[in-house]
């Protein structure tokens, strides 16, 4: 099984109200895109200064199961349309669980 994590941190554009469309957008991508075991989003909860502002987790059954996802069009579009705009910082990685 292969883990996707990923860690945003959003600009100073970024209000709340469009971080939560982010999130809910993002939260869409297990019907509309698919291929994942697992999949959890959502912001932090705020216990240390410093950290990312939101946290995505996603099992896939295997790499090229990611693949598939990474390419999608419908992921792909959630990041140009919902993610990147308000972006500061992106931190992923994958890994064999």
């Amino acid at each position: 099984m292969l883990r996707h994590v990923v860690l945003f941190t959003w600009s100073d554009a970024a209000d709340e109200a469009r971080r939560e469309e982010t999130v809910a957008a993002l939260r869409r991508l297990p019907e509309e895109v698919g291929w994942m075991s697992s999949f959890a989003v959502g912001p932090d909860a705020g216990l240390r200064e410093g950290n990312a502002d939101t946290a995505l987790v996603a099992d896939f059954p295997d790499v090229e199961a990611w693949q598939r996802y990474a390419g999608h069009p419908v992921h792909l579009a959630i990041i140009e349309e919902h993610v990147t705009p308000w972006l500061a910082t992106r931190t992923a990685a994958q890994y064999e669980v």
